[in-house]
C-alpha cells in the first residue's frame, strides 16, 4: 500500500488530509508504519473514550463475534447485548429517558430525533443554533448554522430556523409552531461553547410553555467527556430526546436517540416502521458499547476528567493562547490567530503529537484525548505544545 493508493482510491474530505499511515494503536498512542509513536490528544474526534484497543472492549467484541454478528434488521430479534446496553443506560438517565433506539452514527441518530419530534408534535418547524453542528446527512445538515457549509447542497429540509446560542432574547422565536429545539449541550464546531446564565434551563422552560420538544445533542460531550456521564447533568436541564454517539462504543461506529417509551412508540405505528435501520443495534457494536459504559461508570474515569481538565488548564499557559474553552476533556485552546492554530497542529503532527482543528472556529485547536489518558501523558503533550508555540514565528507558517 502507498499513500498514492489512499489519494487515488479513497474519497477525500479535504484538499490536504494529514495522511498518517497507521500501523496499530494502543492506549493513548497511534503508531505509524515507520514505527513512530504519536501521542493522541484527539481520540478519533472524541470517539475513543477508553483509548485505543482497551482490553475490556476488545474482549467484549471478540466474545460476541464468536457467538453471532448481524442476524436481522433492527427491532425484530431479541439480541442480548443491545437489550443489556439499553437497560443499563436507562438506569443511569432521568426517568423520562427510558427507551433507546440504536443506530449507526450520530448523524443518523439526529435524523431519527428530527423525525420523532415532527411525528409526535404534528408540527414541522425545527429551531437550531447558529454555528451548530449535528452531522452531515441532509436533515442534520439542514440544522447547521453556517450557510457557507450548506449552500452547495440546497434545497435542504424546509422550516428550519436559527437562534443564537446563549441568547435569552431569541427564545421568543420558539413558538406554538415549533416541533423541537435542537441544541448541542456544548457547542462543538463553534469552539466548545458552554451554556451560560442558566440558558438551557430557560430553553427548557420555553419549550414547556409552547409544547415544543427539547432535543439535546450529546454526540460529542456524552459518555463522561465533560466530567458527568452526560453534559446536561451540569445544567439542570433534561431533554425530551437525547442524541448520542461518538464515544459510546470506544471506537466503533454507533449512535442512538433516547426518549420516553410513550414518545418513542410514535415510530412503531401510523406508519409502521417510522424509522428503520439494518445495522442499528448490531450485537458486536452493542457489546462494545456495553463494555464501554460499564468501564466508564464503574471506575473513577468520569470524575478524573475534571482533575485532568485542571492539569491541562494549569499547563496550557502561553502568550499565544488567549483562552481555553470547554469542560472536562473537551477543551479548545483559542490561539492568537488562525496562523498560530494551523502552525501548532501541523508542527505537532511532525513531532508525534496528534492535535486537530474545529469546524467553525479557525483559531481553536482541539484537545479531546482518551478519557484514560494519564497525567504524565498530559504533561508530555502540553510540554510539546508549549515548545512548539515558543518556536512560532509568522514567517515559519507552512
Amino acid at each position: 500500500m502507498s499513500k498514492n493508493d489512499f489519494f487515488t482510491y479513497q474519497a477525500q474530505t479535504s484538499p490536504h488530509p494529514l495522511a498518517l499511515e497507521v500501523s496499530h494503536a494502543k492506549g493513548s498512542y497511534i503508531y505509524d508504519t515507520d514505527g513512530n509513536a504519536h501521542l493522541d490528544f484527539v481520540a478519533g474526534v472524541s470517539a475513543c473514550s477508553l483509548g485505543h484497543c482497551h482490553p475490556k472492549v476488545v474482549d467484549a467484541i471478540k466474545t460476541q463475534v464468536d457467538k453471532y454478528m448481524h442476524v436481522m434488521v433492527y427491532g425484530e430479534y431479541i439480541q442480548k447485548p443491545a437489550v443489556e446496553f439499553s437497560k443499563l443506560l436507562a438506569s443511569l438517565l432521568p426517568d423520562n429517558l427510558e427507551t433507546t433506539y440504536l443506530v449507526n452514527s450520530g448523524t443518523e441518530a439526529m435524523e431519527g430525533a428530527i423525525k420523532l419530534a415532527r411525528r409526535h408534535t404534528g408540527r414541522s418547524q425545527i429551531i437550531a443554533a447558529k454555528n451548530a453542528y449535528h452531522g452531515n446527512t441532509m436533515g442534520s445538515l439542514s440544522l447547521m448554522g453556517l450557510e457557507e457549509r450548506k449552500s452547495a447542497f440546497r434545497p435542504l429540509i424546509p422550516d428550519v430556523r436559527s437562534i443564537l446560542f446563549n441568547s435569552e432574547e431569541e427564545l421568543e422565536n420558539i413558538t406554538e409552531k415549533t416541533a423541537a429545539v435542537v441544541l448541542e449541550t456544548v457547542q462543538g464546531g463553534a469552539g466548545f461553547i458552554l451554556p451560560k446564565n442558566g440558558y438551557l434551563e430557560k430553553v427548557r422552560k420555553r419549550c414547556d410553555e409552547v409544547g415544543a420538544l427539547l432535543v439535546l445533542d450529546e454526540i460529542q460531550p456524552g459518555f463522561g467527556r465533560t466530567g458527568k456521564l452526560f453534559a446536561f447533568e451540569h445544567y439542570n436541564c433534561t431533554p425530551d430526546i437525547l442524541v448520542i454517539g461518538k464515544g459510546m462504543a470506544s471506537g466503533l461506529p454507533v449512535g442512538a436517540f433516547v426518549a420516553s417509551k410513550e414518545l418513542m412508540s410514535d415510530l412503531k405505528d401510523n406508519p409502521k416502521f417510522g424509522h428503520i435501520t439494518t445495522f442499528g443495534g448490531n450485537p458486536v457494536i452493542a457489546s462494545a458499547s456495553l463494555a464501554t459504559l460499564k468501564e466508564i461508570t464503574e471506575t473513577d474515569i468520569i470524575p478524573q476528567a475534571l482533575e485532568k481538565e485542571k492539569l491541562f488548564r494549569n499547563l496550557l499557559k502561553h502568550p499565544l493562547i488567549k483562552e481555553v474553552r470547554g469542560k472536562g476533556l473537551m477543551l479548545a485552546p483559542i490561539m492568537e490567530s488562525k496562523e498560530v492554530a494551523d502552525y501548532l497542529v501541523l508542527e505537532a503532527a511532525k513531532k508525534g503529537l496528534i492535535l486537530f482543528w474545529l469546524l467553525f472556529e479557525p483559531k481553536a485547536v482541539r484537545i479531546s484525548p482518551p478519557l484514560t489518558i494519564s497525567m504524565k501523558e498530559i504533561e508530555e503533550g502540553c510540554d510539546q505544545i508549549l515548545s512548539i508555540l515558543n518556536s512560532y514565528k509568522p514567517s515559519t507558517v507552512n
